[in-house]
C-alpha cells in the first residue's frame, strides 16, 4: 500500500459505506449500482488513495479493518456535509429547476407524484414532469437523455450513472379471506388449488418467491394481469394469490382486507433508487432531489 493519502471522492465514500453496511461485495454493489467487478475496483483505489486496507476479504467472510471502522463515522459524515453545502446554496436562491423523472406507473401514483407535489409546494420554482413506462423503457429513456432521472428497482449497473438508493421494497404473497375461507393455504400442497396472479412473463413479480430454502408451490394457474394495480385489484376479489411490494398493500393487509401467507418464506426483495447521469448539468438538483424522495416514507 501507498503511504501518502490522497483526499477520496464521495462516490467512493458512498461505495465504501455500502460495503461497510452489507460485509458482502455482492450486496453492496448492487445498492449503489455498480457491477460487483466495479465496486472491487473501487474499494482498491480507495484504499490506495488512503494508503491503508480497510475491509479484511476472504472467499467466505468480508469485515472492516481497523482503519475501516474508524472511517464509518467520517464518511458518513462527509457525505452529509456535502448534501447540506448542496441545500445551503439553493436555499439562498432556489433557481427554476425542470426535470422530467422517469417511473412505473403504479409506484409513481402511489409514491412518486405525491413526493412531488410536495416538493414542488416547498420549492415553488421547482417543476418535475413525469414519465411512466416499464422497467426497461425507462432505463431506454435515460440512455437517450428523453428523462433526466428514473426511479426504479431494475438491477443495473452503469459507471457513467449515478445511483441514490431511496427505500427497500420487500414483497408479500398475500390473498383475499374469501377465497382463503373456501381453500385454505396453509401448506405448500395447498398451492395446487389457488391461482398466481403476475404482471408478465418477462418480468414476473412471482420470482420474488424463489428463495433458496423455499418448498416448490405447486400453484394450479398462473393468470397474466398486466400491472401490479390490476393484481391488486384482482387479488382483493379474490381471483387468485399474488406476490405484491408490501408498501402496495399495507392498507389492506391493516384493515384485514388482505391475508399475509406462509411468512415463512424468504422472499427476494429490491431496492428503489434515483438514477441519473453522472455529467448532468443539473447533478446537484438531482443530488437534492434524492436526498427529498429518500426523506419521505413509502406508502402505497
Amino acid at each position: 500500500m501507498q503511504s501518502t493519502a490522497h483526499t477520496p471522492s464521495l462516490e467512493s465514500l458512498r461505495c465504501f459505506l455500502a460495503g461497510a453496511k452489507h460485509l458482502n461485495f455482492r450486496q453492496a454493489s448492487s445498492e449503489v449500482a455498480l457491477t460487483a467487478t466495479a465496486f472491487s475496483q473501487r474499494i482498491k483505489q480507495l484504499e490506495g488513495q488512503l494508503g491503508t486496507a480497510l475491509f479484511h476479504r476472504t472467499t467466505r467472510k468480508v469485515s472492516l479493518t481497523r482503519a475501516g471502522l474508524s472511517l464509518v463515522p467520517v464518511a458518513q459524515e462527509t457525505l452529509e456535509g456535502a448534501h447540506r453545502c448542496v441545500e445551503a446554496v439553493l436555499q439562498g436562491t432556489d433557481p427554476p429547476v425542470n426535470i422530467t423523472m422517469g417511473t412505473r406507473f403504479e409506484l409513481g401514483m402511489s409514491w412518486v407524484l405525491p413526493c412531488i407535489i410536495k416538493l414542488e409546494d416547498e420549492r415553488p420554482s421547482w417543476e418535475i414532469n413525469t414519465y411512466f413506462g416499464s422497467g426497461e423503457d425507462i432505463l431506454d429513456q435515460l440512455k437517450n437523455g428523453t428523462v433526466d432521472c428514473v426511479v426504479t428497482s431494475a438491477p443495473v449497473a452503469r459507471t457513467e450513472w449515478e445511483a441514490q438508493v431511496l427505500h427497500p421494497e420487500s414483497y408479500i404473497l398475500v390473498g383475499a379471506p374469501s377465497l382463503l375461507k373456501k381453500h385454505p393455504f396453509k401448506k405448500p400442497s395447498d398451492a395446487v388449488a389457488h391461482t398466481l396472479l403476475d404482471t408478465d412473463r418477462s418480468m414476473p413479480l412471482s420470482r420474488y418467491l424463489v428463495g433458496a430454502h423455499n418448498p416448490d408451490l405447486p400453484f394450479g394457474q398462473i393468470r397474466l394481469c398486466g400491472t401490479g394495480a390490476a393484481m391488486l385489484a384482482m387479488v382483493r376479489a379474490g381471483r387468485g394469490l399474488a406476490v405484491l411490494p408490501e408498501y402496495m398493500v399495507e392498507q389492506d393487509l391493516d384493515s384485514g382486507a388482505l391475508l399475509p401467507l406462509m411468512p415463512e418464506l424468504e422472499m427476494l426483495s429490491d431496492t428503489f433508487r434515483l438514477l441519473y447521469r453522472k455529467d448532468h448539468p443539473l447533478i446537484q438538483m438531482l443530488d437534492v432531489l434524492g436526498g427529498f424522495l429518500r426523506a419521505q416514507p413509502l406508502l402505497g
